[in-house]
């Protein structure tokens, strides 16, 4: 069979574009639980890639408020809520090159596939169902199965075990600076796509593109060869 490699995606940002809408919902369910309007994309922006409550909590912080437990909780069922039902009304785009990426990986003997992401897990099926990825042939990790979420290296290290395949055989391609710094404490290799962000706040990756149509299977091998 020759080298194995590993391959693992984030979910938001990265397979499907999801921030406009994350930020819509969520701006939509501070309003009705919290009175706090007008909500902006830009004030969720410290939440990216830290999971459902840390998102709740970092916008909330934009307006002066911390958030307890309880609150959070609630502003993330909500949130989800919301998420879902806009998601049955509005197909997600996803990203150029993704799916081929996908496509070409599982077409080859030698990678091994997954997705890592802080969300949970019926938020981050229901998304990349959207977008028709072929998740079932994917290893699905989700914020439901790490108590750490990223920056923790605590995702990639299950999606890496899960596949049978030493963490630094492994690429992740992330789009957020807190996903970069945790594929790389995990000892991964890192792929950063500025899908949502700008190159400076991905410094720390292997490799930055602006389109994962950039990116091949020699891409992958050559990084962790």
């Amino acid at each position: 069979m020759g080298k194995l490699y590993g391959l693992i995606f984030d979910v938001d940002g990265v397979i499907a574009d999801t921030e406009a809408v994350n930020a819509r919902v969520t701006a939509r369910a501070f309003e009705e639980l919290f009175g706090l309007k007008e909500m902006r994309d830009e004030d969720f922006a410290a939440g990216i890639g830290r999971g459902d409550e840390e998102y709740v909590r970092a916008g909330a912080r934009t307006r002066g408020m911390e958030l307890s437990d309880e609150q959070a909780k609630a502003g993330t069922r909500l949130r989800e809520k919301y998420f879902m039902e806009a998601l049955a009304n509005e197909p997600l785009p996803t990203f150029p090159g993704v799916l081929a990426l996908i496509d070409a990986a599982l077409a080859s003997r030698n990678f091994r596939l997954a997705i890592a992401t802080s969300g949970s897990f019926e938020k981050s099926r229901a998304i990349v169902k959207s977008v028709k990825a072929p998740y079932e042939k994917m290893i699905h990790i989700s914020g439901n199965d790490v108590k750490r979420r990223k920056p923790a290296p605590d995702l990639f290290l299950l999606a890496a075990e899960r596949m049978g395949i030493e963490p630094g055989r492994c690429v992740v391609i992330e789009d957020a600076p807190d996903g970069v710094r945790a594929a790389k404490a995990a000892g991964a290799k890192c792929i950063a796509v500025t899908n949502t962000t700008n190159p400076a706040n991905l410094a720390g990756a292997d490799l930055i593109c602006g389109s994962l149509e950039q990116v091949n299977l020699d891409t992958i091998r050559k990084l962790i060869d």
